[in-house]
């Protein structure tokens, strides 16, 4: 098949596979037709021919191949279907867009917009937003390892190394984890927290952080910090959320692909199409890395600097999704996503400087469920498994590694209040 014919097939597949969901079904995708126009699985696209994928690749990511920083091992399409319990609280029209940026109405649970984007509509930026942050990970979760690298890629070393424990759980719109729907005495209507603890090296060792994302978007969100030599808990500042997080390449807004509110974006749909995104079944890599207790193996880390997984990429149906901040002092003047049409997760994003230059590249690995951790299997969850920032102007990144478990027993509301960071800290 010519190159012009294989593009022009893509494109026909691309509007042919998006995901329309409703209470009655799953989150479908055509495989049969991804591996049609798909690489075999087993291709290995690096410098020598990624010419010949131009069309399935971001360009940055097709750049960084062409100079030879990495290659990219192509794995079988496989479908990452929804837990049923998302799906059946899934309902299209049931919710809509207020007046004003941020608001929402409707909404229940599941995703809150499940028909395909329409370039047609102006809001369709907003509609993504939304869905990607409610996609479905998990009602709670745990990063029982979670190993951040420091790396230089001009002289490929590592320079330092932070060990942290992580926790996030929906207190809203709760599907499977007990109690359902909500977690009860909610006043301060928090949809999400999410809670960070260093605990190595003893410079930084038990130095957490502590995020509520509420419910409505038109409040500020809310965030803490304990800070070890103080011992004292201290509340986030607004600017401390776009500065580097413990001197790595990562922003708190970083988290979680975008860790803002929605309204402090406008939002735009820039399209759909077939691309290449770093999603997998875990336990097929062939450059996993042992853990300490040998129990599970983790992502490892190769090509320039070590800065970017070794992991497959599979052909996946994205919609793209650019969100530019409304305030003028932000350091950044867009965020550009490729975001997954069956998972609404973002395994791909760009972050372009305050000049409108390209600065950093995020690679974030998921995994099928099934494929991972035993205790994972069957949550319908994309297990976030690895990924690395990489600030492109410096030539500088960092990796995490990373162990997740999903809709694990144990993990109380009182854990992802503030009164707890002291008593952790001590």
């Amino acid at each position: 098949m010519s190159k012009h014919l294989h593009l022009a097939r893509i494109a026909l597949i691309a509007l042919s596979v998006p995901i329309v969901a409703a209470a009655d079904d799953s989150f479908a995708i055509d495989l049969e037709e991804l591996h049609q126009v798909g690489p075999a699985p087993g291709t290995v696209i690096d410098s020598t021919n990624v010419g010949d994928y131009d069309d399935i690749l971001d360009a940055e990511v097709a750049r960084l191949l062409a100079a030879g920083d990495f290659a990219i091992a192509v794995g079988e399409p496989i479908s990452f279907d929804t837990h049923p319990a998302f799906a059946a609280a899934t309902i299209a029209d049931a919710t809509t867009l207020g007046d004003e940026p941020g608001e929402l109405h409707g909404y229940q649970g599941g995703l809150p917009f499940p028909v395909s984007p329409n370039s047609e509509d102006p809001h369709a930026g907003d509609k993504l937003a939304w869905n990607m942050r409610y996609a479905w990970s998990g009602d709670n979760g745990i990063l029982t390892d979670m190993i951040w690298h420091y790396r230089d890629m001009h002289r490929d070393k590592i320079e330092r190394e932070v060990r942290f424990k992580a926790s996030m759980m929906r207190f809203m719109h709760r599907h499977v984890a007990a109690p359902v729907p909500q977690i009860p005495n909610n006043p301060g209507e928090v949809f999400f927290g999410l809670y960070l603890r260093a605990t190595y090296p003893p410079d930084v060792k038990n130095t957490q952080l502590l995020i509520h994302r509420l419910e409505d978007d038109k409040r500020q969100e809310q965030g803490w910090m304990y800070v070890p030599f103080q011992r004292r808990v201290r509340r986030l500042a607004t600017g401390q959320k776009t500065d580097a997080f413990l001197g790595s390449d990562i922003m708190i807004e970083d988290f979680l692909g975008y860790n803002g509110r929605i309204k402090d974006m406008s939002w735009r749909y820039a399209g759909s199409k077939l691309a290449l995104m770093p999603m997998y079944r875990h336990n097929e890599q062939t450059e996993l890395v042992p853990s300490q207790d040998d129990e599970f193996s983790f992502v490892g880390y190769g090509g320039a600097g070590g800065c970017f997984p070794l992991v497959r990429w599979q052909l996946r149906p994205v919609h793209m999704l650019e969100g530019s901040p409304h305030d003028s002092g932000h350091p950044l003047s867009k965020r550009f996503f490729y975001i997954d049409s069956q998972t609404y997760t973002a395994p791909l994003g760009l972050i372009y400087d305050r000049a409108g230059e390209l600065w950093k590249l995020g690679v974030s690995g998921f995994s099928h469920p099934d494929h991972h951790a035993p205790e994972n299997a069957g949550s319908g969850a994309p297990i976030f498994d690895g990924a690395s920032m990489i600030d492109l102007q410096a030539r500088h990144c960092t990796t995490l590694t990373v162990r997740a478990r999903v809709n694990v027993d144990g993990l109380r509301a009182t854990d992802f209040q503030p009164g707890a960071l002291r008593a952790r800290g001590r």
